[in-house]
């Protein structure tokens, strides 16, 4: 984005404000490596940098039998749990939009139940609840559920806010040339709502793969209990385990946010070819020209 385009955004700094703004991030700069040096040097009066506590870590059997295997079941948890949150969210985001009473009324009754309900209770009472009712609940399955209800439900909200905050005159358009509800909005609403729903889908995503950690309550053998319980009951390594995990963590929700991105770009820029004739007819000379 050029100077121009920025300034019509926000008003381009000028000389005294990016003065100031660069003695502020020096400054958190300076605070942020005292706090990084105060941390590293409280681990290392404790002893928590010896060479013996970080090196199951480069043990191979560590990795292959403990810390994997739980970051598979980590992932495959959250795999399903957000297919089926997102589908969940879905369907009860669009009919809390339903001008039928008897759809909008008990969608927002189920929707803003489970998200008043903390995602460790749902898996609890997935797991338990099920039992006592005579079904076989499995860990994964109690994992799954608690958090397919909570993260649908607050994805149904962001659904529901994003397809209102398409402008009016869009449905209407599309009423006007004889389109029926359900086709105004999966083809002119849902399109459009996407874009705009997408950092907060991400950032829900994210907490529902953090929230797997919660599978603890269960006994479900994932990242987090592999890693930072079992690893430390035999080496006794706690600090090291949790922040090797942490690290684990971070990298999966960064490639997460990554993918996101790259999605919406993706998104963007077939809208704006399929609204330009004359991009969509050079897009189209481009992939002729490839071929050849």
């Amino acid at each position: 984005m050029t100077e121009r385009g920025a300034s019509v955004l926000y008003d381009v700094p000028g000389p005294g404000a990016r003065l100031r703004n660069n003695a502020l991030t020096l400054a958190f700069g300076v605070v942020l490596l005292l706090v990084a040096y105060f941390v590293w040097t409280k681990f290392d009066e404790k002893g928590q940098w010896d060479g013996k506590l970080w090196q199951p870590f480069l043990r191979a059997d560590t990795w292959t039998e403990l810390i994997l295997p739980g970051l598979l079941n980590t992932l495959v948890a959250a795999a399903v749990a957000a297919v089926l949150a997102l589908l969940f969210g879905a369907v009860f985001g669009i009919a809390r939009l339903s001008d039928h009473r008897w759809v909008r009324i008990p969608a927002a009754v189920v929707v803003e139940a489970f998200r008043a309900v903390p995602v460790l209770m749902l898996i609890f009472f997935a797991q338990y609840g099920g039992s006592l009712a005579g079904l076989v609940v499995t860990e994964f399955a109690a994992v799954v559920f608690g958090l397919t209800v909570y993260n649908g439900s607050v994805l149904a909200e962001i659904v529901r806010a994003g397809i209102l905050a398409v402008p009016r005159g869009q449905a209407e358009a599309g009423s006007a040339i004889g389109l029926r509800k359900n086709q105004v909005m999966r083809l002119i609403l849902l399109p459009q709502a996407v874009t705009a729903m997408m950092p907060a889908i991400v950032s829900q995503l994210v907490v529902l793969l953090k929230d797997t950690a919660l599978g603890f309550v269960v006994a479900y053998a994932d990242l987090l209990n592999a890693g930072a319980r079992v690893v430390p009951a035999n080496y006794a390594n706690l600090i090291p385990s949790v922040i090797v995990i942490a690290a684990v963590y971070i990298a999966i929700n960064l490639a997460l946010g990554y993918l996101a991105n790259w999605l919406e770009r993706r998104s963007r820029r077939s809208r704006k070819v399929a609204a330009d004739p004359a991009a969509a007819e050079a897009a189209a000379g481009g992939e002729v020209a490839l071929m050849r």
